[in-house]
């Protein structure tokens, strides 16, 4: 098998849309070879633990309203190609993530990653939910079968805090400036939300290779 590390943000839509695109791939090559691991980046590491109003936050961040309409627009568009609807009127808060990042590290030690990760994506994007909010992440956990109040006391902690503010670092200083970045075999960097078309084409590259291998 072939690792496949993302690099993500749960409130980046240019994740939710490349792993969308990821998928669509991965599903015409049901033999595909990745074996996936999601991996922390924060897109607003100097975010309040609170969070703040997601309005103020674009606005401030673009200039305007008018600057957001333009920054997002893409954004529309390549998720509808993607067969995506982002609710972007439901989304009234922009949060901290690192309890988001916390989340998918436990659900990874229980073998739930993918569905911790995509589930937190669908929280944010079609629910306008707060995923920086600890009674969401223990719900979220709860949905995809991890205990709720195990998560909700280990968000009331520290644990492992430390470690995903180190390995978001770690990235920053690999030279990742923006997500989603995917790593293939720990050695080739894909970022961005990338066509499925490429990824069929990877993948393809990897099982001729092996089977060339094997066959020497």
């Amino acid at each position: 098998m072939v690792k496949l590390d993302i690099v993500s943000d749960p409130i980046c839509p240019w994740c939710y849309i490349g792993k969308a695109l990821l998928d669509a791939a991965l599903a015409q090559r049901p033999d595909h070879p990745f074996v996936i691991e999601w991996h922390p980046y924060q897109l607003n590491p100097d975010m309040p633990r609170e969070g703040m109003d997601r309005r103020a936050y674009l606005e401030a961040k673009f200039g305007g309203k008018e600057g957001v309409i333009a920054a997002y627009a893409p954004v529309v568009e390549r998720a509808e190609t993607a067969g995506l609807k982002i609710d972007f009127e439901a989304m009234t808060r922009t949060p901290n993530t690192l309890d988001a990042h916390r989340l998918i590290h436990w659900a990874g030690i229980e073998g739930k990653q993918e569905e911790a990760a995509m589930a937190l994506f669908a929280a944010y994007f079609t629910e306008g939910r707060d995923i920086g909010d600890t009674d969401v992440l223990a719900d979220i956990a709860d949905a995809i079968g991890m205990d709720a109040a195990v998560v909700g006391k280990l968000l009331a902690s520290e644990a492992d805090l430390e470690d995903i503010i180190k390995r978001d670092t770690q990235f920053r200083e690999m030279g990742i400036t923006s997500v989603p970045t995917f790593i293939v075999a720990a050695q080739h960097a894909v970022p961005g939300a990338q066509d499925t078309a490429l990824w069929l084409n990877v993948m393809d590259e990897i099982i001729a290779k092996r089977a060339q291998d094997g066959d020497a």
